[in-house]
C-alpha cells in the first residue's frame, strides 16, 4: 500500500508544481520545464525508493512491459497516479477561482503554431510519441546501472527539464497521461477535445522504450 500512496503523492507534486508554474507565469517555458524537472527530483529522492518514482502511467507500462513490476500493479500504480494528478488539478482549481477556466490549468494542446494545420494533432501526436520514449528511455537506462542509482533522480529532473523545453511550444509538453488528464477535465473545452492524444501518445511512446529496453539494454542488467 505504502507504494500506491507514494505515488499518489510525487504525482500530486509534479502536476501541481509544473501546472502550477505554468498558470502563474503565463506559460514561460523555462520556469515551467525547471518545475517540472524539480519535482520529480524533489519526489525521487523523497519517495522513489519505496515505489520506484514512476509518477507517470507511461513510466509504469514500460516497467510492466520490462516485467519490472507486474499488470497488476500497473493497473494500481495507473490509478494512484491518476489519483494523485486530479488532487493537484482540483486543488489548482480552488485556488484559481474564478480564473480557473480562463487560466487553461495548464493543460496541454496543440501549439498556436500546428493548430491551423489540418495534420496539427498529427503532428502533436509525434511529437509526444517521441519525447514520451526519449524520456522513459533515459529512465530506464539511467536506473538500470547501480553506479549512478545516487544521482538517478537528478538526471531524470535534467532529462525532463530538457524534454518540457522541446515540446513546450508544440503541446505544452505531456509525456505523462496522468499530467495531461487532470487539467483537461476541469478546463473541458478544447482541452478536453484534444486530451486523447496527450493519452495515446505517451503511452505509445512509454510502450516503445519498454521493448527497446528489453532489446538493448537486458543483457546489460
Amino acid at each position: 500500500m505504502k507504494k500506491y500512496i507514494a505515488e499518489v503523492l510525487g504525482t500530486f507534486v509534479l502536476v501541481l508544481l509544473g501546472t502550477m508554474t505554468a498558470v502563474l507565469t503565463s506559460g514561460n517555458v523555462i520556469a515551467t520545464a525547471l518545475a517540472f524537472g524539480l519535482a520529480v527530483v524533489a519526489m525521487a529522492y523523497a519517495v522513489g525508493g519505496i515505489s520506484g518514482g514512476h509518477f507517470n502511467p507511461a513510466v509504469s507500462l514500460a516497467q510492466a512491459i520490462r516485467k519490472k513490476i507486474s499488470w497488476i500493479d500497473f493497473v494500481f500504480y495507473l490509478l494512484s497516479q491518476l489519483a494523485g494528478a486530479l488532487i493537484a488539478s482540483l486543488l489548482l482549481f480552488v485556488i484559481l477561482g474564478d480564473n480557473a477556466k480562463a487560466s487553461g490549468m495548464g493543460a496541454n494542446g496543440i501549439g498556436a503554431l500546428f493548430a491551423p494545420n489540418d495534420l496539427g494533432w498529427l503532428i502533436a501526436l509525434i511529437v509526444e510519441i517521441v519525447l514520451t520514449f526519449i524520456f522513459v528511455f533515459s529512465i530506464i537506462g539511467i536506473t538500470k546501472d547501480e553506479d549512478k542509482a545516487p544521482f538517478a533522480g537528478l538526471l531524470i529532473g535534467l532529462v525532463l527539464v530538457g524534454i518540457v523545453i522541446a515540446g513546450f511550444n508544440v503541446t505544452g509538453t505531456s509525456v505523462n497521461p496522468a499530467r495531461s488528464l487532470a487539467p483537461a477535465i476541469f478546463v473541458g473545452g478544447d482541452a478536453l477535445k484534444h486530451v486523447w492524444i496527450f493519452l495515446v501518445g505517451p503511452l505509445l511512446g512509454g510502450a516503445l522504450a519498454g521493448l527497446a529496453g528489453n532489446f538493448l539494454l537486458s543483457e546489460q542488467e
